[in-house]
């Protein structure tokens, strides 16, 4: 799991707001988003990677201008949550991957509701990550199509039961679909219909693979000829990303067919450093595999955790060329540039902390910046926590200051001898602190009850417990892993709402007090271990000062319990009682208003 944050601070006036000159294009072009999860700089051909191979990758970045000093989170949601708002991930709310605090505060504008606001039809496929429950879901926040898996990965607790990557049900705009096929395949084979069907307007299409993201499975086609190479750390990560290389090139000869490939602005990222393209001594250093001369990898505030490959492609708005720019840049600054080049003035009210690259772009200056990444991996920010602050020419990681163009490899300290430019840059990060961190207490609420029979899920992967770890994924429910805790909620309606308590979601089909039989068999092994029986006795709820407690039927899949609720933000318990009156949180509530 991750966290980590990635913000800018512009040291001249005038950044922050997007350029009012015409767009580039006289006819609006359509934009495609490719980011890959867990797939570092270091993991690509084009890059120098001496044993992986990805062809339509490597034409991509040849006919692309590549940002060559472009940062993200050190992990999953807050890289989204930075590319969908522009801004700090911190300030937004999303500086985990789990707990609630993976999720966008709802109060916030997204990328997808900008574009539709100037006449984008918008897709999204993949993986999200920002929540799975309104208002938090894609659908909530101006995607029109939406077909993604749930939580941060296949396979976590707000996904479909049993999804092992093959053959898999995802959620076709909040409904539980079954599809045929690799979770990849099915992600770019949804996007491409999307596409193909909006090809006569502007469209947006974002596609986010969970891949190669773990648990590590692909069919033995793609890894195959990566076993055995002393050389390579985990041949079905290089796999899955032989596979995503495989399907861009199946993207682009299709927009090339359909005429609209010279007019579409493809952009190519990844979310953060790689998660197993190489192994690291102790000091962060590569010992197996390869990471491009950086230190650190996913989740490190060092180089390795956040520097990774952006490639854009737009033939019609002359971006292209097999250009490098070395200038520091970071995720936030990808919503800007799209306005910019679409012909959106920045409003009142958006509060963008990126730029846009545009000038870069075009070959114009641009001021000099200072960027930030922090790991949080936290329920709450924590001051100081493993970050990095960022020039041209210096990274300030913690206590220790590095000259990056000399040393990229982040090796010799060098603070002792320039202790101005350390204060300097401590004192960046005050200001940038103070900035993000101003709704630091504030919470996502769960909001439910707005529509009458609706149903609300809720999962342990978003339970708040004052830091203890929590069921994030299916296999810690088959083992019986879990924790108590609260869920913040916001009641919408006055009504009579039911409550459903349950050890395995509803898709399951599962008694609470039964196990949960193994998975299904994969080119990997068997997904899932047998879920162990759990023992309890009963079951009780608290929410809005009231609370209730019933038996546990043993033929029982659920406890019910029925409460009238007003209007209001309150903190929901509800838990399964063992034997020996131990409480632990259920896994899983499903809430509904009656009336």
């Amino acid at each position: 799991m991750k966290n980590h944050l990635l913000i800018v601070v512009a040291l001249t006036a005038g950044l922050l707001s997007c350029r009012s000159e015409k767009p580039a294009s006289s006819t609006p072009p359509n934009i495609v988003i490719l980011i890959t999860d867990d797939q570092g700089y270091g993991d690509l051909g084009c890059h120098g990677n001496p044993v992986l191979e990805t062809p339509n990758l490597d034409q991509l970045h040849a006919e692309s201008v590549r940002f060559t000093d472009f940062h993200v989170g050190t992990t999953c949601a807050p890289s989204r949550a930075s590319l969908m708002t522009g801004q700090y991930c911190n300030k937004v709310g999303a500086w985990h991957t789990i707990k609630g605090r993976e999720m966008v505060w709802p109060d916030e504008v997204l990328l997808p509701e900008l574009l539709k606001n100037v006449g984008y039809t918008t897709g999204m496929f993949g993986k999200w990550h920002l929540g799975d429950t309104y208002p938090y879901r894609p659908q909530d926040r101006g995607f029109d199509e939406v077909l993604v898996h749930g939580g941060g990965g296949v396979g976590q607790t707000p996904d479909y039961w049993n999804n092992d990557y093959f053959d898999d049900t995802y959620f076709h705009n909040g409904v539980p679909e079954k599809k045929q096929g690799y979770c990849t395949d099915v992600w770019f084979e949804a996007a491409l219909s999307f596409m193909e069907e909006n090809k006569d307007k502007p469209f947006f299409s974002y596609i986010s693979t969970n891949a190669p993201h773990g648990p590590f499975y692909v069919d033995t086609l793609y890894s195959k000829k990566y076993e055995g190479n002393e050389n390579v750390v985990n041949a079905n990560f290089f796999g899955m990303i032989a596979n995503i290389d495989e399907n861009l090139g199946k993207l682009r000869t299709k927009l090339t067919e359909w005429g609209i490939a010279d007019n579409t602005i493809l952009i190519f990222l990844t979310d953060n450093g790689t998660a197993a393209g190489c192994q690291l001594d102790q000091e962060g250093q590569v010992r197996k595999g390869y990471n491009a001369g950086m230190r650190g990898k996913k989740g490190s505030e060092y180089e390795g955790g956040h520097r990774v490959p952006l490639f854009i492609h737009w033939k019609d708005g002359k971006v292209e060329g097999g250009r490098d720019i070395d200038r520091l840049a970071g995720v936030f600054d990808l919503v800007p540039t799209l306005m910019d080049w679409v012909g959106m003035e920045h409003k009142e009210g958006l509060d963008w902390d990126g730029t846009s690259l545009r000038p870069l772009v075009e070959g114009k200056e641009q001021a000099e910046r200072i960027l930030f990444a922090d790991t949080q991996r936290e329920e709450d920010l924590v001051k100081y926590k493993r970050f990095s602050v960022m020039t041209e020419e210096w990274r300030l990681v913690n206590d220790k200051l590095y000259a990056i163009k000399k040393d990229p490899g982040q090796i010799e300290d060098v603070a002792e001898t320039h202790p101005a430019v350390v204060d300097s840059l401590q004192a960046a990060y005050e200001i940038w602190w103070k900035k993000v961190s101003a709704r630091a207490k504030d919470y996502c609420y769960f909001q439910f009850g707005k529509e009458v029979g609706e149903l609300y899920t809720l999962t342990e992967h978003d339970l708040l417990n004052d830091g203890k770890r929590v069921a994030w994924n299916q296999g810690h429910i088959r083992a019986g892993k879990g924790t108590q805790g609260y869920w913040p909620v916001q009641v919408e309606s006055a009504g009579t709402y039911r409550f459903g308590l349950r050890r395995w979601p509803v898709e399951s089909g599962l008694k609470i007090l039964e196990g949960a039989p193994e998975g299904d068999e994969i080119p990997q092994g068997t997904a899932y271990k047998v879920g162990e029986a759990l023992s309890f006795k009963a079951a009780n709820i608290s929410i809005a000062g009231q609370e209730a407690e019933a038996p546990i039927d043993p033929d029982s899949a659920v406890v019910h319990f029925t409460l009238e609720l007003s209007p209001g933000q309150y903190q929901l318990s509800a838990n399964f009682i063992d034997n020996a009156d131990q409480a632990s949180s259920c896994y899983y509530v499903y809430a509904e208003r009656l009336d």
